[in-house]
């Protein structure tokens, strides 16, 4: 199968979306294709800028580089273990379903976790990761683990 665009994974902080980009990562590895890890934001849900103080508020674009800095930090370690992996960090503003959505445009492949920070653990696939996979204009894999309640046992 041919591939013509990155790799995309969606990245909220989450151990979901941690698994999801070092299995995109060694993918990309194999396939010597490129990532593009994808951080959506809302103001609700952006860490606070360092330039923001008592009765200022800064631009967004001080919000925007909040966001890509905490991205940074939280997928340093994981990039740093794929040297020949070629890594494009984004932050787009915006609701994740919409964002994660609209980054698969072009893409090869789109990679998500089950589930990301908020929501129902009880559900199966979260609101976020059901979206793309109904939506995106890729092929999407949802990539699981042994926390994810999709795979416990039912119980009799």
């Amino acid at each position: 199968m041919p591939f013509s665009g990155p790799i995309v994974v969606g990245h909220d902080g989450s151990k979901f979306a941690d698994e999801a980009l070092v299995w995109a990562l060694e993918l990309a590895r194999r396939a010597q294709m490129p990532v593009t890890v994808v951080r959506a934001w809302t103001m609700r849900t952006a860490p606070r800028p360092k330039t923001q103080e008592f009765g200022y508020v800064p631009p967004v674009s001080d919000f925007a580089d909040a966001v890509r800095e905490r991205l940074e930090e939280s997928t340093r370690d994981m990039i740093a273990r794929y040297p020949d992996v070629e890594v494009t960090l984004r932050v787009e503003r915006g609701q994740p379903a919409n964002v994660i959505v609209e980054a698969s445009v072009g893409a090869s492949l789109l990679v998500v976790g089950p589930r990301g920070l908020g929501g129902f653990k009880g559900l199966l696939l979260g609101s976020v990761s059901e979206h793309a996979v109904q939506t995106a204009s890729c092929p999407v894999v949802v990539v699981r683990n042994e926390e994810d309640p999709a795979l416990a046992s039912p119980e009799v």
